[in-house]
């Protein structure tokens, strides 16, 4: 109904202008009037049709959050944790574009892709035919994993992986759906980092490494659906090309198990070996003792999002999450690789007043624990804590047009 209030609007804008005269003409200074037929829309007529194809969004997430370290109280107070901006649609019968756009992050373009890091998406996608696409810009990286699957406004605390990953990276994509439309597959190629060699690592680029002359990546998504949707499956490989002798690979396994309309379950499997710490994690835990971003860097996570639909208005949701990491390349021989291991709980209860409408409050609370080895403890000086955040809110893609 949205969109037909804008029309109208449109249509109605050059009567409403020409005043309250009379209505087939209207007098100007000079005493000449004007034909009401030859009045021009503010848009044109045969650009109005584009707006049955477009889509304007504000992802909102709004809440009134309380903080805590320690079991200790730190500070309350009201918070916009996600504003995303977004527009989309078809502007011809082949070419689908999409831009995103994030206000609360800093609007830093870096030096490597020239886009303001606070620009989530900016591309064109081209169907070549009705099951085959070709995407170009600033895409989402097609990592596997329903918790990056998610539209961020959903996700109220991220695993380690995605939360200091850049997941939004400019370059292009295939992608291909079989004919039973049950699976698809899709390849990018992608800058691997938003900044360049120097302003992602600075001071603590390890001396023995070399920035590379294409540090790109190269990724190769599977998506498929079994037994009538019930299972499903988003997989994925990743390559990256950080710098000379030093590459990441990445292995992301999202599985989502649905047996009824009222149970979902999701489970995802990460794992990162980074030639070159780009998590940084590891090497925030080494640096008192080891100034370089860290080599041979290890992260392997587990995510688990567990959702029941108790009514049409109530629906409950438990995150459990884990995400351990661990340095290879210790000069100490005889040191242990694993350094710490995160934890995360979520229990959450979302409220949906509206039947049309994609509106929840919700009240969660997030618990985090962060546990570190004896050796990172003695080695490295590091300190088990945990953090609690209590959030009362409201959840909506705001869908304006």
């Amino acid at each position: 109904m949205k969109k037909y209030y804008i029309y109208f609007i449109i249509a109605f804008f050059p009567i409403a202008a020409i005043g309250q005269a009379n209505p087939m003409k209207k007098q100007t200074n000079e005493g000449n009037s004007i034909n009401l037929d030859s009045i021009t829309p503010l848009l044109p007529v045969s650009k109005q049709s584009l707006l049955k194809n477009v889509d304007v969004i504000f992802n909102s997430r709004m809440a009134y959050n309380s903080y805590f370290t320690d079991g200790n109280h730190d500070i309350s107070h009201f918070n916009v944790d996600q504003l995303r901006f977004e527009i989309k649609g078809k502007i011809h019968d082949k070419v689908y574009f999409r831009f995103r756009n994030r206000y609360t992050r800093e609007p830093v373009p870096g030096n490597l892709d020239n886009i303001s890091r606070a620009v989530d998406l900016a591309f064109l996608r081209i169907d070549l035919s009705p099951r085959t696409n070709f995407t170009f810009g600033k895409l989402c990286a097609d990592w596997g994993g329903y918790e990056f699957d998610f539209n961020p406004i959903d996700i109220l605390t991220y695993n380690d992986v995605i939360e200091y990953a850049d997941n939004f990276l400019v370059g292009a994509g295939i992608s291909h759906t079989l004919e039973n439309g049950n699976h698809s597959f899709t390849v990018q190629v992608l800058n691997s980092r938003t900044k360049t060699y120097q302003e992602q690592y600075g001071a603590s680029a390890p001396p023995n490494i070399n920035p590379s002359e294409f540090p790109l990546a190269a990724v190769a998504n599977w998506r498929g659906k079994f037994f009538g949707g019930k299972f499903e499956t988003t997989y994925s490989y990743s390559f990256f090309n950080e710098a000379q002798g030093a590459h990441m690979n990445y292995i992301a396994l999202g599985n989502k198990f649905k047996p009824n309309d009222k149970l979902v379950v999701y489970y995802d499997f990460q794992y990162r070996n980074e030639g070159l710490d780009r998590l940084g994690i590891v090497s925030s835990i080494i640096s008192s003792q080891y100034p370089y971003a860290a080599q041979k860097a290890i992260y392997l996570e587990n995510w688990v999002r567990a959702e029941y639909l108790v009514t049409p208005k109530i629906n409950l949701l438990l995150t459990v999450m884990n995400s351990n990491h661990g340095w290879k390349d210790n000069p100490d021989p005889n040191a242990p690789s694993k350094l710490s291991t995160s934890y995360g709980l979520i229990p959450t209860v979302q409220y949906m007043p509206f039947k049309d409408m994609n509106l929840k409050f919700y009240l969660a609370y997030t618990a985090r624990k962060y546990n570190y080895t004896n050796y990172a403890e003695s080695t490295f000086g590091a300190q088990d804590y945990t953090t609690g955040l209590l959030a009362f809110g409201f959840i909506a893609p705001l869908n304006v047009l």
